[in-house]
């Protein structure tokens, strides 16, 4: 015997089905503010990039701010992925590092379409001295690539390959340092092979701690 179900029918779901997909209309998004950055894509840029209505846009996302804010912290995320995957063991330290760089570089200067930098410091920091929201986010991407190099850097160290009187701290920082170097100047529209070249002679400072 099949006992009758008590649980109460599901309502219908009435209208058309959704006709987009949320985490390619984050993408689209991303692209839009990372071109003409926060202030400057209106809502109807961002309903053409992703190809949703206003309506749909709220309800998937929220307002504006709130798009930016997911799309900062979808690009953080990705970072640190990206990051964690180029620092991974196997590699010496001036390897890692340039791994670090190339990946960087590979993004900033797409074989397709302008170059473009990073879109956190391209964006983010216009925004971060009137939005408290947008700058903590910002902070602490910036935090995480500092650590993540730290850590790197801190296990070069272990392994003798920086010498015992290196600040690995210090070290990170100007790691991350030069990231930004890269962002801006490939934003900037520097060539790959300088911005490249920069990257190299950094990472010959840092690995001689």
């Amino acid at each position: 015997m099949v006992q009758k179900s008590t649980r109460p029918a599901e309502p219908r779901r009435r209208g058309r089905p959704r006709a987009y997909d949320p985490d390619r209309a984050l993408v689209a998004a991303i692209r839009a503010f990372w071109k003409t950055g926060y202030s400057g894509t209106s809502l109807d840029d961002l309903s053409a990039a992703t190809g949703m209505n206003r309506p749909s846009l709220y309800a998937a996302f929220g307002d504006k701010h709130a798009l930016y804010l997911k799309a900062l912290d979808h690009y953080w995320m990705l970072g640190r992925a990206a990051m964690k995957e180029a620092l991974a063991g196997g590699h010496s330290l001036a390897e890692a590092l340039m791994r670090v760089y190339r990946a960087a570089l590979d993004l900033y200067l797409p074989d397709k379409g302008d170059a473009r930098g990073c879109f956190a410091i391209g964006t983010a920091t216009t925004e971060a001295m009137a939005d408290k929201k947008i700058q903590a986010m910002f902070m602490a991407g910036l935090r995480d690539l500092d650590q993540a190099f730290e850590a790197r850097l801190r296990l070069a160290q272990e392994q003798g390959e920086l010498g015992r009187d290196a600040d690995p701290a210090v070290l990170a920082l100007m790691a991350s340092a030069t990231l930004h170097t890269l962002a801006i100047r490939s934003r900037g529209g520097a060539p790959r092979r300088e911005l490249e070249t920069l990257a190299e002679k950094a990472v010959a400072l840092i690995c001689r701690g």
